[in-house]
């Protein structure tokens, strides 16, 4: 009787742990930017010296960043039967899309005044190797499986 107790309290257990480890998190900015500046520093090979002096610069472009990827988020409450206001959502969004690579050039030859050109490099080549990352992590968690043919 002990031992069945037992059991059914380590299933319980077991059958709760399983539960949690399944749900969906959160997304955490903070731990996303904590997330990639430790990726890019790591990538990079920066020295302790090194990412002192880079990353306020960088978090000062990514906070310039942000406020133009807020526009992009707001441009599903556009009209689309409305020509006029999806013609404008076009050009503002390419516009916008234009700023963005103007901050990342001006930025860019900033980290080129206070680091190698080839560490700069690897800093640009591991920020994008960790965003694919992170949207392949969301594309596949967020995915239901499903076995074809099963009904």
């Amino acid at each position: 009787m002990k031992h069945r107790r037992y059991i059914i309290v380590l299933l319980v257990l077991l059958c709760s742990v399983v539960a949690m480890a399944q749900e969906p998190k959160k997304f955490d900015p903070v731990q996303f930017e904590a997330d990639l500046e430790q990726f890019v520093a790591t990538e990079a090979r920066l020295t302790p010296t090194e990412s002192a002096t880079f990353f306020p610069l960088y978090r000062e472009m990514r906070k310039k960043q942000m406020a133009y990827f807020g526009y992009h988020r707001r441009w599903h409450i556009v009209d689309e039967l409305d020509d006029k206001a999806c013609a404008e959502a076009i050009r503002r969004m390419d516009s916008n899309d234009l700023e963005i690579k103007r901050l990342q050039q001006l930025y860019h030859e900033k980290f080129l005044h206070i680091l190698p050109a080839s560490k700069v490099f690897r800093i640009i080549k591991a920020e994008e190797k960790f965003h694919r990352q992170q949207f392949k992590r969301a594309h596949f968690n967020g995915k239901k499986h499903c076995h074809h043919g099963a009904k």
